[in-house]
């Protein structure tokens, strides 16, 4: 009966015709002022698709407010119930944890434990802005440390700039610090990752490009001289500003997936000790913590974003800050949008052309200008800063401290490594390449300005320890974990001596000072001036007092 009700139905609308729906006429080509009414009626249309924008705008800022509303009041009466129940000591460890981890106080005690431990510092710089990534004040911290500590700087993510660039930028820094030239493989198996997850990964991409590591080699083989000129085995420590792709080196050293890596900023949150081979450890950081007194532009690509501590970041004024510095034109070419007149008109036009839209059609711009944050600052986009004309030194640098660090390194033949990985590469043409404005170095929070007695001290030291230890038999295998641990153990302690040696050298010179006071005799003075002198030949401090 259905079928032949439908049959009927059918019949009668055959009978019948479809109805099609009549066309506009449109304005007639023989009426005046055509071009008048048309531009009239396009604006009339704009204008009704602004008014809808606003309004939709305006009701999800409503809608906003009262999530907000409602989480807060939802959050207080969760207080409320847990105010009676104290939770559980194993609990409340844990959240201490996380949230030492995450802090930029334990960053920057992470930072320090790596530049006391290691004989040869890396500052890692990023290619596309190399001046914006180096920071002076780690800089200097390292060059009046004493005790033959180096410092190297090597010049990462050199396929992502023009070819001439990269040899202004390598002449540029060879002056002042030797300078390799490294290129890291971004795409490495993970221990982990089974054999067919691989093969059907590298089915869809092409691993050959982006598994190739170039100046692994030459690095290696300078430090492995700078080993034997030492006789002694080395400790290289990885250091630089977030994004610039320190464990990525680690892991194209090794070539294996050792480091955890990621687009995030501060993915690597306490000291990672790898073995290289016998004569050499390598010891990745985190990232150093920007000055927050920085150029908003220095903030936007340096700051640790991801860090519990730093809270919700204006990701929009971070977008600002970097297409101020960048050309317009350029952008606009890379992007393929058309002209705009402020950056939120930018991040609106992309949005729109990515389909990053909220609910009812409005563009996310939040979201896209924190994925254009991570390409910025990760490996995807091409743009590179020229090196600035002159060469002025920074002022803990002198000419005697330039020969003490390049003391121990073959230079000619560092010189040609380079020329052969610059060869070896491809480069992106000086067309395709934004031009980009460096904001100059990038002030970073090196040293802990704290003052803690020494119980405190010690509590801390342990405490860190066992941190340390049970971070390390969770993440790595039961063989690499008990020799991680070990040499963990063996830079805590070398640490502890340190700070130990420091304290008694400052209370024997006051002791010796005390000693001169009350006698008054010349003997008495040559006494202490001998011993102080054969206890602490780090500095005399008695001879400034005499």
């Amino acid at each position: 009966q259905i079928r032949e009700h439908h049959r009927k139905v059918r019949k009668e609308a055959k009978k019948r015709g479809r109805k099609k729906p009549k066309k506009d006429p449109g304005i007639p080509s023989a009426a005046p002022f055509k071009e008048a009414l048309l531009r009239e009626a396009e604006q009339r249309k704009q204008r009704l698709e602004e008014l809808k924008q606003k309004q939709k705008l305006a009701r999800q800022k409503e809608l906003e407010k009262k999530r907000k509303l409602d989480a807060k009041k939802n959050a207080a009466k969760i207080e409320e119930q847990t105010e009676g129940t104290e939770p559980s000591s194993k609990s409340e460890a844990k959240t201490k944890k996380v949230l030492d981890k995450n802090s930029k106080k334990s960053f920057r005690s992470e930072l320090e434990k790596v530049v006391e431990a290691s004989d040869v510092v890396l500052e890692v710089l990023d290619a596309r802005d190399p001046m914006g990534c180096r920071c002076p004040q780690l800089e200097q911290a390292i060059t009046c440390s004493g005790g033959g500590k180096k410092l190297l700087l090597v010049l990462n993510k050199i396929d992502l700039v023009p070819k001439e660039n990269l040899e202004k930028w390598l002449n540029y820094l060879k002056k002042e610090f030797p300078t390799v030239a490294f290129k890291s493989a971004t795409l490495l198996k993970d221990r982990s990752m089974p054999e067919s997850f691989s093969r059907r990964r590298g089915a869809r991409i092409d691993l050959s490009r982006n598994t190739e590591c170039f100046g692994s080699e030459c690095l290696l083989k300078l430090l492995q001289e700078h080993c034997k000129t030492q006789n002694k085995a080395i400790q290289v420590g990885l250091v630089g500003f977030p994004n610039v792709g320190k464990s990525s080196i680690i892991n194209s050293i090794k070539r294996d997936r050792v480091c955890n890596v990621g687009p995030a900023r501060g993915v690597t949150k306490s000291m990672q000790i790898v073995r290289i081979d016998k004569q050499m450890k390598m010891l990745d950081s985190p990232s150093i913590v920007a000055d927050p007194a920085n150029s908003a532009l220095a903030l936007a690509l340096r700051s640790i974003i991801d860090t519990g501590e730093s809270g919700s970041v204006d990701v929009v004024a971070a977008m600002d800050a970097i297409l101020n510095h960048s050309s317009k034109q350029q952008v606009m070419m890379f992007y393929s949008i058309p002209d705009f007149r402020n950056t939120e008109e930018f991040l609106t036009l992309l949005a729109q052309k990515r389909g990053m839209l909220k609910k009812g059609g409005v563009p996310d711009i939040e979201n896209i200008a924190k994925l254009l944050l991570c390409d910025w600052t990760g490996a995807k986009i091409s743009y590179h800063s020229q090196p600035p004309g002159s060469q002025m030194l920074p002022p803990y640098l002198t000419e005697d401290k330039i020969a003490e660090m390049q003391e121990g390194f073959n230079l000619k033949k560092l010189e040609e490594e380079n020329n052969n990985t610059v060869q070896a590469l491809k480069y992106p043409s000086p067309a395709s390449s934004i031009v980009f404005q460096s904001a100059g170095m990038a002030n970073g929070k090196i040293e802990e300005n704290k003052v803690v007695e020494e119980a405190s001290e010690w509590e801390n030291l342990e405490t860190s320890k066992e941190e340390e230890e049970e971070d390390f038999m969770e993440t790595d295998d039961d063989h690499d974990s008990v020799e991680e641990e070990k040499d963990v153990k063996e830079i805590t302690t070398k640490a502890k001596i340190g700070k130990q040696q420091t304290r008694r050298a400052n209370s024997d010179n006051q002791k010796a000072e005390n000693q001169i006071a009350e006698s008054g005799h010349e003997s008495s003075l040559s006494v202490s001036l001998d011993n102080t002198a054969d206890e602490d030949d780090a500095y005399d401090f008695n001879t400034d007092y005499v």
